[in-house]
């Protein structure tokens, strides 16, 4: 199949599970009554999902392609020579426990939360809430992702798969769905747990969590926090006024340490 067309292909598949969780939402709600349009979901859906994610790949994507055509080594390791399956696992599990401690770092690291902090800003958790992360974690962490495929010289169809699964399961872990995994929740993460990493912080669950799709990195590391009895209420940074623009969201990270509270 011509990448082109898979990358159609592809696109609908993302577009039609978006669709999906958005019904799921609101058929099946964890926080009832919480609107669609709500606040911040300008900023979310066109200024995060569309603007910033087109001109951060274009930076990702040349930044990429200067180091391919100094650096040949994709035809020394030659991954391709694999399957498709195995090369999507294989960068899967690799890029997944390396997130798990970025993230990690991220909530201990003074400087690293300050591009993180947008990514809890929302006062709502839903299928669009996830877009939201500042410019230079994207830059960050989407290199990690993408420049290993292309300098191990993966698959052209890898990049394509791993960027629409990333899409589909950030939709769907911070989706506001009622959903019940059972035991499957101690090796994929769900929105079960993950919403519990956007619950105003509070000390006792705000740095638990940090898996993105394998939850079994929070079990194994005893990051886990999945209380049977609880749920949480309130989602954000209610410690600060976080900026409700856009522009201002990505300035807001270079403000002066002494400025905060202590």
């Amino acid at each position: 199949m011509e990448i082109s067309r898979f990358r159609v292909i592809i696109t609908i598949l993302v577009v039609v599970s978006a669709l999906t969780i958005i019904l799921l939402e609101r058929f099946f709600p964890y926080t009832k009554n919480q609107k669609f349009f709500r606040e911040g979901f300008f900023e979310d859906f066109f200024l995060y999902t569309f603007f910033q994610s087109y001109v951060l790949g274009l930076l990702i994507s040349c930044f990429i392609n200067f180091i391919e055509y100094h650096i040949k080594f994709a035809n020394i390791w030659a991954i391709r020579k694999f399957s498709i399956p195995f090369q999507f696992i294989f960068f899967f599990i690799i890029h997944d426990f390396y997130i798990y401690w970025f993230h990690r770092l991220q909530h201990r690291s003074k400087i690293l939360w300050r591009i993180h902090e947008a990514h809890h800003s929302n006062k709502q958790v839903d299928w669009l809430a996830g877009s939201r992360s500042h410019a230079l974690e994207i830059l960050i962490n989407q290199t990690v992702e993408f420049l290993p495929m292309i300098l191990l010289g993966a698959s052209p169809e890898i990049p394509i798969i791993k960027g629409a699964v990333d899409a589909i399961w950030g939709m769907y872990i911070h989706s506001n769905i009622n959903v019940k995994s059972g035991k499957l929740q101690f090796i994929i993460n769900g929105p079960e747990m993950h919403r519990w990493h956007h619950s105003d912080k509070e000390i006792s669950v705000y740095n638990k969590n940090f898996s993105t799709k394998l939850a079994v990195w929070d079990w194994v590391f005893k990051t886990a926090y999945k209380p049977e009895s609880l749920k949480p209420e309130h989602y954000g940074l209610s410690e600060i006024d976080f900026p409700g623009n856009y522009f201002k969201q990505q300035l807001f990270a270079f403000r002066k340490f002494k400025e905060e509270k202590t």
